[in-house]
């Protein structure tokens, strides 16, 4: 009895290890298994061609935005220069008319004026734009030389901020109304030969005063101011 019992026993612990075995072996390649198929998947998605493509666009959108910062920045320099041209062209001062030439000047006596000449004159035809010597506001404009007598005809007067006034008489027309604020070179009438005038032309004066009577030589003003009359 106790020699059937003893050579019995051996025989479950053998089936039991071979079971835990297997089944570890099972476990393993199972284990195994999925890594391999992980691995398989990552080098699938990384070799399909939507991947390729997501980039090219990330690389489109990169260029994209680094252009329209550049845009951007060009914008910027070109409205900043164009800031400093308009106050650079606001600080000058300029001719009255352009492709003239000078005939009566300032101080000149006769029998055309009741005194001296009071201011020059720039010899051009009836139509000629008449611009803005330097920036500033207008104080008068219109017909009677704008409250200055009928001898001037149509004028405007325009006070700098410096203190002084120029002066555009004998017009053919008026293209500016008092209170309105003109840069330097802006157009405010076109020359004529209204008034007391002996052939079209423009009478340009400046002044200490908006009024006649405090005009100084416009032609030496200018001239200490840069502009080659």
């Amino acid at each position: 009895m106790s020699k059937r019992t003893k050579s019995h026993h051996p025989r479950p612990s053998m089936f039991r290890a071979r079971t835990a075995v297997v089944a570890a072996g099972i476990g393993a390649s199972a284990v195994l298994g999925a890594g391999v198929s992980v691995a398989a998947d990552d080098a699938t998605s990384a070799a399909l061609p939507g991947v390729a493509a997501v980039n090219s666009i990330q690389e489109q959108v990169a260029a994209q935005v680094k252009a329209v910062e550049k845009a951007k920045q060009a914008e910027a320099k070109k409205a900043a220069d164009a800031r400093r041209a308009a106050a650079a062209k606001a600080a000058s001062w300029v001719d009255p008319v352009n492709n003239y030439t000078l005939s009566a000047s300032f101080g000149l006596g006769g029998s055309m004026w009741s005194h001296k000449h009071s201011g020059q004159d720039f010899a051009v035809p009836i139509g000629t734009q008449v611009e803005a010597v330097h920036s500033g506001t207008v104080v008068k404009a219109g017909p009677n030389g704008a409250g200055d007598g009928p001898a001037y005809g149509n004028a405007v007067v325009i006070k700098h901020s410096d203190g002084t006034f120029s002066q555009y008489a004998h017009l053919s027309q008026v293209d500016v109304h008092v209170g309105q604020n003109v840069t330097t070179g802006q157009r405010v009438a076109l020359s004529g030969n209204t008034g007391n005038s002996s052939g079209p032309h423009l009478h340009f004066e400046i002044r200490t005063t908006p009024n006649y009577g405090s005009a100084v030589d416009p032609v030496a003003f200018l001239r200490s101011e840069g502009v080659r009359v």
